[in-house]
């Protein structure tokens, strides 16, 4: 019956959003919050402004992208964050969005999936180096195609 369906995949989404999602995006929230307090967040800033400032980004923008290489809801609860606190705006959160998905998670797959299929320890760092080449390419397409609509 497609009602049972419907029911079935609804409390499958529900059980995804409260055990991983919101989690996530939850602790991202704090962590920004603890970083803007302590001083923190002002001086990531200004060690990453130079670097993102390629992709036309402002420094604190480097929170975004290694909060989506930890988890893709961290990614997205920092973007929100900061585009809340006004650090950052739509437009950087369009350039970093894509850079979020290619990352995504990647740190917390790592171990999930590498160990379990049996990937030689020495084809890691090249399979771990991709992920974050092809986003940082992904920020400077971003930044062409943002910039000139």
């Amino acid at each position: 019956m497609i009602t049972d369906v419907f029911v079935k995949g609804a409390v499958q989404g529900w059980n995804i959003a409260a055990s991983s999602t919101i989690p996530n995006v939850l602790m991202a929230f704090v962590i920004i919050k603890i970083l803007e307090h302590s001083g923190l967040l002002a001086l990531i800033g200004s060690a990453f402004g130079p670097l993102m400032g390629v992709f036309g980004l402002p420094g604190e923008a480097a929170t975004v992208l290694l909060g989506g290489w930890m988890s893709m809801g961290g990614g997205v609860g920092v973007a929100v964050a900061l585009f809340d606190n006004g650090a950052i705006n739509g437009t950087h959160i369009a350039i970093c969005a894509p850079a979020i998905y290619l990352m995504g998670s990647q740190v917390q797959y790592m171990g999930r999936c590498l160990g379990v299929i049996g990937i030689k320890g020495k084809s890691i760092p090249l399979i771990m180096a991709m992920p974050i080449i092809t986003a940082f390419i992904s920020l400077f397409v971003m930044r062409i195609v943002v910039m000139g609509s």
